[in-house]
């Protein structure tokens, strides 16, 4: 006689199939990633002037930082003041909607800042804004 041997239990209950946890993780990871919003930055501190009428901007997607020594640096990079407005040019056409602050040290000269606000008017943006901290009373 021939005996038939059948599955225990416990053989079917350890095969747990994986493939709709690892489903979730994965939009959960691509959830995650498209909400985040990414901040540029610099790459350098500046000790910004104080303004009373400092207002808040929420997106700033290009920065243009001046040190106190006239260096300029865009994207975590320096460059010369002949270089802005190819970097500015070329940043603008990645993300069109957004917006260039110019992070400039409360030292530096004026003949830069008006430098670089004029490339970056040579570049097409007019409006470009001054980076402040607000003023406290």
């Amino acid at each position: 006689m021939r005996r038939t041997t059948s599955r225990s239990t416990s053989d079917q209950i350890s095969d747990i199939d994986m493939t709709p946890m690892l489903d979730i993780v994965f939009i959960m990871l691509i959830f995650f990633i498209v909400t985040t919003s990414f901040v540029k930055e610099s790459g350098i501190d500046v000790n910004r002037p104080t303004a009373q009428t400092a207002e808040k901007k929420e997106q700033a997607h290009i920065i243009v930082s001046i040190k106190a020594d006239g260096e300029i640096w865009i994207d975590k990079r320096a460059v010369d003041v002949r270089a802005v407005r190819a970097n500015v040019a070329r940043l603008q056409a990645e993300n069109p909607l957004g917006s260039v602050i110019i992070a400039a040290d409360r030292d530096t000269k004026t003949h830069v800042l008006v430098q670089v606000m004029d490339q970056i008017r040579l570049a097409g943006i007019t409006n470009a804004a001054i980076a402040t901290e607000t003023e406290s009373k």
